[in-house]
Parts: C-alpha cells; sequence; structure tokens
C-alpha cells in the first residue's frame, strides 16, 4: 500500500511546494495539476502495460523489471519537463533542442540501470548455477559473490545452507550406520541366551538330563539367562525413552556424597572379590545437588563396576566429587589403574553395543548399554559425561552435573 501512498503525495506535495514556496497563483496550480497529474497517469500506464506484455510473453525479469523502473521515473520526469517548459519556449527550434537534451539524458540513464540490472541479475544466474551443480551431486560447489549487497548475504545464507545439508547427510549415514549395527547386535544379544536357553530346557524336557543334580543346576543356569534378557529389555526400553528426550522420572534436591558413599559400600564386596582396592574423597560442600538419585545412583553403578571389571587383581579404583564453576556445578570423576582403553576405541565407548574387544564373547557382563545409557542420564540431568584414557595406564571417566539441575 505504500506505493498507492506516494503516488497520491507526489502531485499533493509538488502543488503544496508550488503554493507555498513559489507563491504561484490559481490558475498557475490548476494547469500545473493537470500537467502533473498527466504525466503521472501515462507514465504509470505505459509502464503497468509495458509490464503485463512482459509477463504474458514470460519475459519479465529481475533485469527487465529494474529497467521499467529506471523509465517509468524517467517517464514522469520528461513528460513533466515536456509539457511545462514547450508552452514557454517560442520557436519551434528552442523545442526540438530541448527534446534532444532529454532523449539524451534518457539513454544514458537507461544504459545506467540496464548496468545496474545487470550486476544484480548475474550474481543471482551464478547463485543458481551452484545450485544447479549441487542439485547435480557436486557438493563442493559455494557459490561465491563479492557484490556487497543482499545477494551476497544471500550468498553466504545459501552456502551456510548447504554445509549444514551436508552435516544432516554425514549424520544421517552414520545414524542408519549405528542402526544397522544396533540391530545387528540386539539380534545378538537376544539370540545367544534364548539358543541356550532352548538348549538347556530341550535338554532336561527330552530326558537327556534325568538326574536332579544336573537338573537343578541346568535351571539355575536357564534363570541366569531370563535375568540378562531381562536387563537387556529394560536397557533397551530406557534407552529409547531417553533418546526421546522425554524422562519420565522426577528430580529434586539430594546428597551426593551420601549417594556415591551408598554406591560404594554396595560395591565393596565386587572390588574385594577381584581384588582391587576401592577409595573415595567427596568434599561436604557438593551438596545438595538437584537430581533423581535413582539415575544418578545408576551412573555410579555402571562407571564404578565398568573400572572394577577392566582393573587387574592388585589394581585400584577411585571416586572424588568436588564443586566447580564456582559452585555452579558439581564433578564426579571415576579413575582406574586398569587397562585403559585403545586410541581407536576412545571416540566410540559411549556408542550403543560397542565393545573394544572384538573378539571377547558376550559372556552376560553387559549387552554393551551401560554406558551409553549414563552419558544420556547425565546429560537429561543438564550435565556432561566424558572419558581420558591411556592404555595400559588407566581411564577416568568424569561427569559433570548442575546443582540447580538445570
Amino acid at each position: 500500500m505504500l506505493f498507492l501512498v506516494l503516488w497520491v503525495m507526489a502531485p499533493l506535495s509538488a502543488l503544496a511546494l508550488a503554493a507555498f514556496w513559489l507563491r504561484a497563483p490559481a490558475g498557475d496550480l490548476q494547469v500545473l495539476a493537470q500537467i502533473l497529474l498527466a504525466a503521472e497517469v501515462i507514465s504509470l500506464g505505459c509502464g503497468w502495460a509495458a509490464y503485463r506484455l512482459s509477463a504474458r510473453l514470460r519475459l519479465a525479469t529481475v533485469q527487465l523489471k529494474i529497467v521499467l523502473t529506471f523509465a517509468l521515473g524517467l517517464g514522469v520526469t520528461l513528460l513533466s519537463i515536456l509539457f511545462v517548459s514547450i508552452p514557454m519556449f517560442l520557436s519551434a527550434h528552442d523545442s526540438a533542442l530541448l527534446f534532444v537534451l532529454l532523449f539524451f539524458a534518457t539513454l544514458v540513464a537507461l544504459g545506467f540501470g540496464h548496468l545496474m540490472a545487470r550486476s544484480i541479475t548475474g550474481n543471482l544466474e551464478r547463485l543458481a548455477q551452484t545450485a544447479d551443480k549441487i542439485a547435480a551431486g557436486d557438493r563442493e560447489t559455494r557459490a561465491d559473490i563479492r557484490s556487497g549487497d543482499e545477494v551476497e548475504k544471500l550468498a553466504v545464507t545459501f552456502n551456510g545452507m548447504v554445509e549444514r545439508l551436508d552435516e544432516m547427510q554425514r549424520r544421517e549415514k552414520e545414524w542408519e550406520q549405528a542402526r544397522r549395527t544396533l540391530v545387528a547386535s540386539v539380534s545378538h544379544d537376544l539370540r545367544t541366551p534364548l539358543t541356550s536357553l532352548r538348549a538347556m530346557i530341550e535338554a532336561v524336557n527330552d530326558g537327556v538330563v534325568t538326574d536332579e543334580e544336573s537338573v537343578r543346576r541346568y535351571l539355575a543356569l536357564a534363570q541366569v539367562e531370563i535375568q540378562n534378557l531381562s536387563h537387556l529389555v529394560d536397557d533397551l526400553f530406557e534407552l529409547t525413552q531417553l533418546d526421546a528426550g522425554a524422562p519420565t522420572w522426577s528430580k529434586e534436591p539430594g546428597s551426593l556424597r551420601d549417594l556415591i558413599s551408598d554406591t560404594f559400600e554396595s560395591m565393596q564386596a565386587q572390588a574385594n572379590a577381584k581384588g582391587v582396592e576401592l577409595s573415595g574423597s567427596v568434599e561436604p560442600s557438593v551438596d545438595p545437588v538437584v537430581m533423581n538419585s535413582l539415575k544418578i545412583q545408576r551412573v555410579l553403578y555402571n562407571l564404578l563396576q565398568n573400572a572394577i571389571r577392566h582393573t587387574p587383581a592388585g589394581g585400584s579404583v577411585s571416586i572424588s566429587a568436588r564443586p566447580c564453576d564456582a559452585g555452579r556445578r558439581v564433578q564426579i570423576e571415576i579413575a582406574d589403574t586398569g587397562e585403559g582403553i585403545a586410541p581407536d576405541d576412545l571416540a566410540h565407548v559411549f556408542e550403543p553395543f560397542y565393545r573394544g574387544e572384538k573378539s571377547r564373547p558376550r559372556d552376560g557382563s553387559g549387552a554393551g548399554l551401560g554406558l551409553t545409557i549414563s552419558k544420556a542420564i547425565v546429560e537429561a540431568h543438564g550435565g556432561q559425561l566424558g572419558v581420558s584414557s591411556a592404555a595400559g595406564v588407566g581411564s577416568r571417566f568424569h561427569f559433570t552435573l548442575p546443582r540447580d539441575g538445570k
């Protein structure tokens, strides 16, 4: 609607200037109003007709629109000057000279308008060519436009979009590969205990095992396999909920010091059986922490159990907790003197079902989801879980939690 306001205000403003600035009489104002309206109507009519004709012929390019804009402005100017000036000249020679000069000015202005239009459309064409190359599969091509205007900004945004699309495509391939690995791993971890269960049940049911002691041993082994299956299903269900980003558990202020102490005591028997020394150091100022105590305890349990499992007899595992980030967060670290993690495996330890030791059989010691779930729980609390390790020296798992749970 702005263009309508400007079209109406243009003759009114010119008449107002003539009346108050030039002190033009009423008769001259009436003639001037007729000239201005005629120049405006003729110019707009010709410009609109030219635009509609070019649109009908599918020639309404950006370049033509800019040139028409220049022509429209020039048309209004030329007609206004001609209508006012021609009656003022006494000879036809003077009128012809004025027309020649105005024709010259028109061509110069239209040439400049064409040049400006070409500078814009040329950059747009290069941007379109870049898009065609990318669509054809050349993902390394980028739009190189240095015009200093909005078209350059568009090219920068376009290049950023292509880079983000490349990143999304790369992640999609990684997710697809991870999905296939996950399905294969789940199938393996489900098939192995199911095969054992079927073999033991068939042995008892077919009478292959008849003595009472062997039957009890088979049933006990079957119970262990059923528990492993139950744990695997529970882990998969929880991992699905965490990946969906919608945990159903609540958080409330609690004592991280007491939670670490309870977990420490529950893991002491396992450490003693393995011949591993457990030690802990927790600063009293870590409390309170807004958290879900059961979930954070599971993280501690997973990390401690993992450290004990990979630490040989005579080694040690320590746990420590202290405030950090000016007291706004707490950091918990579990360190061991175990076998460590190979550099090639370090970047994958939090992936589902990942095991650095490819040849190690799946013996019920875990389905490879403990670290994945731990990382998801910590991140759901607004924290971060990381690891540093050196093969043959040991590993350090550390995670942070915001004190306010946000």
